[in-house]
């Protein structure tokens, strides 16, 4: 489902928390067990690029996840995103939460997600998006979905598509075109 360009850039330009979930969004959604009980995942370094940009543009950035995992919180880490909500059972709670913390409203959020459980809150937030490869039932019930799957560049898609909007894109970009000679800008 898309919606008409100029209702999903007002959407866009709305947008303060950029909110996602983990398996099927930032990953493939495969999860590989190692025989010790731990797990690995595999991210896409342009989504994590994106991330970092979008926190340099001002906006907040956030995971919000059913389950529980080390690998997510150290993505988290790596990539200083302060909003991580893991063992989610009732993700609509944890949202409620992230909203009162931050003072923000449903529309001030981008939120994509990929499966049932994610659709409490796409059905709430100001831009409900998905992965290319989410279910049906999720693509059915949101705003705008991504040409990328979940773990191949959705994450990246979706926050070019809002620093677009809101103008920050190009001179983020810009700021990758000059020499830093260490003279501040």
């Amino acid at each position: 489902m898309s919606a008409h360009p100029d209702d999903l850039t007002a959407a866009a330009q709305h947008v303060r928390l950029l909110l996602f979930d983990v398996d099927g969004v930032l990953t493939d959604g495969r999860i590989l067990l190692h025989a010790d009980g731990t797990e690995s995942k595999q991210y896409h370094i342009r989504d994590g690029t994106a991330l970092v940009l979008a926190r340099r543009s001002g906006l907040l950035t956030g995971l919000l996840s059913a389950r529980t995992s080390a690998s997510t919180l150290e993505r988290a880490r790596q990539l200083a995103i302060p909003i991580v909500r893991q063992g989610a059972s009732n993700k609509l709670t944890a949202y409620r939460e992230i909203l009162a913390e931050h003072g923000l409203t449903d529309q001030d959020v981008a939120f994509m997600g990929d499966d049932v459980q994610d659709l409490l809150v796409l059905t709430r937030v100001g831009l409900a998006c998905a992965p290319a490869d989410a279910v049906p039932e999720v693509r059915a019930r949101v705003r705008w979905i991504s040409a990328h799957g979940g773990g191949a560049g959705a994450v990246r898609e979706l926050i070019e598509l809002v620093l677009r909007a809101q103008g920050r894109w190009d001179e983020l970009v810009g700021t990758f075109l000059v020499e830093d000679l260490g003279v501040p800008r």
